[in-house]
């Protein structure tokens, strides 16, 4: 890239996402896609490379997103307003020598994002396809029961074993429960059953919890994530992502539910959580 445009600024926002996890990448990026500044964004978990699947340049305002058709920059396009316009990275004036298919990242996106910000006209780069044709991202939706029990599942477990969960606050508001209540928080194993309940409370900061307890409280996303104070919530509950998790008002009995997934495609208006 730096051969391309040896005056480019490049940021490196991550380097750990887990092997093969475009969840976990998409993820990343439509967390950190509101702070970046005006530019190019390269995004690249592809375990399809070398297959039939796209890699491709979304126009945004402000920015152009490159990487591959398969969902990874669904959430982020949908998050920034949707797409102005779409082109497939076809063009072979824009691209490396390849020496085998698999390494598409260094080979086709990487010099396609550093041609862009040489000035290079996105439609330079290959046809324009409809949007409504790409690859979607799946997101997993919570299963409220509507009895102060909520079932849903780990989004993501970071640095410190903080486990973001897809729980919304209003989703406890509406169950019952206030900051400074208790919860039960109930994780279950890859089968499905029930693995361990534990009590929790409902806090404002990592701070307040008590030695030893378990605490839910709204990360700064703002969702809903279950912690420790200077510890790992992950490692002592032996969750993960994609583990299931019931948060409920103390006393009630939850059983784990498989929670649907939506598509979110990267058309204007049909980004859904």
């Amino acid at each position: 890239m730096l051969d391309i445009a040896p005056d480019l600024r490049i940021i490196d926002v991550t380097h750990e996402i887990p092997a093969f996890d475009v969840r976990a990448g998409a993820l990343a990026l439509v967390r950190a896609v509101q702070y970046l500044p005006e530019g190019i964004v390269l995004a690249v978990v592809d375990p399809g490379v070398g297959t039939d699947r796209r890699c491709i340049a979304v126009e945004v305002e402000n920015a152009v997103l490159v990487g591959p058709d398969n969902g990874l920059l669904a959430p982020a396009v949908a998050m920034i307003g949707g797409p102005l316009r779409v082109h497939e990275l076809t063009s072979t004036e824009h691209r490396l020598p390849a020496p085998g298919p698999t390494f598409a990242g260094r080979d086709v996106m990487a010099p396609a994002a550093a041609h862009l910000t040489t000035g290079v006209p996105l439609a330079a780069l290959g046809p324009a396809i409809d949007p409504v044709t790409l690859t979607p991202a799946l997101v997993p939706l919570p299963d409220d029961e509507g009895d102060g029990r909520i079932t849903g599942e780990v989004l993501w477990v970071d640095h410190y074993g903080n486990c973001q969960l897809n729980v919304a606050p209003e989703q406890l508001d509406a169950a019952g429960a206030h900051e400074g209540d208790p919860l039960e928080v109930t994780v279950y194993d890859a089968g499905g059953g029930r693995a361990a309940a534990r009590r929790a409370r409902w806090v404002r900061a990592f701070a307040d919890a008590k030695p030893s307890e378990l605490v839910v409280l709204i990360d700064s996303y703002g969702m809903c994530t279950i912690a420790l104070d200077r510890r790992s919530a992950a490692a002592e509950l032996g969750v993960h992502a994609g583990s299931a998790v019931t948060v409920a008002v103390e006393g009630s009995d939850g059983v784990a539910q498989e929670g649907p997934e939506v598509p979110v495609r990267l058309g204007r208006g049909e980004a859904r959580r």
